[in-house]
């Protein structure tokens, strides 16, 4: 945390901040035009601020974008907010939302990145196979994990099987990628309203994937991006409360797990 703070700390990096959130995905050149700031300041005040997980970069095709990274706000949230009086805990619950909710709203891309301490193939098996990922994240998805093969999304109960749940990419314990599931009436056992579910159910079919890479100290960097909202979107709205819940669920029970192992 001593790194997030220290980023926090500079104004110009807090102006980046504002820039992603009121707008996120710019190049370093629409950053640069926005804030009025020069080049080489605002590469390095990026990189400050990438290395403390408050901005995550996504490539689309030559050009690099930035993105607001709401989970070490998330974390600072979760350690002191149950240590301080509600007054003084105030200011970073807003900030936690603002990240969450406002970044969401700018932005058709949702990107979240986090950092694991445990192996890329501790966290390929958490999210592949069923037994783990059902514990790990509430959710599981059922295949062989073959590039063109269809999954059933399980949770609890729920089941869903769509010809169009489809495994886009399998490279294991480094990438994966698919469709995400169907909005279907059964999704009122958990709490969605039908109107909620139709109009999800009428937008075009998203896609999600997760890279992961191996990163010093014996982390693992999980990138999360779920893509292909149409402005507007339902669904953009429901996942944008549920990846951030699921993957900090992920996050702690890898963690524990792998604490657990060594011990």
């Amino acid at each position: 945390m001593d790194e997030v703070f220290r980023a926090l700390a500079d104004p110009s990096r807090r102006r980046l901040l504002d820039s992603l959130n009121a707008r996120n995905g710019q190049s370093l050149r629409e950053l640069c035009a926005g804030l009025d700031m020069a080049r080489q300041s605002v590469s390095k005040h990026l990189k400050v601020l990438e290395d403390a997980n408050l901005v995550s970069t996504v490539w689309r095709g030559r050009e690099k974008l930035h993105y607001l990274n709401a989970e070490p706000i998330n974390a600072i949230a979760d350690r002191w907010i149950n240590h301080y009086d509600r007054l003084r805990a105030q200011t970073l619950a807003d900030l936690k939302t603002a990240l969450e909710q406002d970044t969401m709203e700018h932005d058709n891309d949702f990107v979240y990145t986090t950092y694991i301490r445990t192996t890329p193939e501790r966290l390929w098996q958490a999210v592949t196979d069923p037994a783990f990922s059902e514990r790990y994240m509430g959710h599981g998805l059922v295949t062989d994990w073959k590039v063109g093969s269809t999954f059933d999304w399980r949770d609890g109960d729920l089941n869903i099987s769509n010809p169009e749940q489809v495994v886009l990419e399998a490279d294991p314990y480094r990438r994966l990628a698919f469709t995400f599931h169907t909005f279907t009436r059964q999704l009122t056992t958990v709490g969605l309203s039908e109107d909620v579910i139709d109009r999800a159910a009428a937008e075009p079919r998203s896609k999600v994937s997760f890279d992961i890479e191996q990163v010093d100290g014996g982390r693992v960097k999980l990138t999360v991006i779920h893509t292909g909202f149409p402005s507007g979107s339902i669904v953009r709205e429901l996942v944008s409360g549920g990846w951030p819940s699921k993957l900090s669920d992920l996050k702690s029970n890898l963690e524990l797990a792998s604490v657990t192992a060594d011990a």
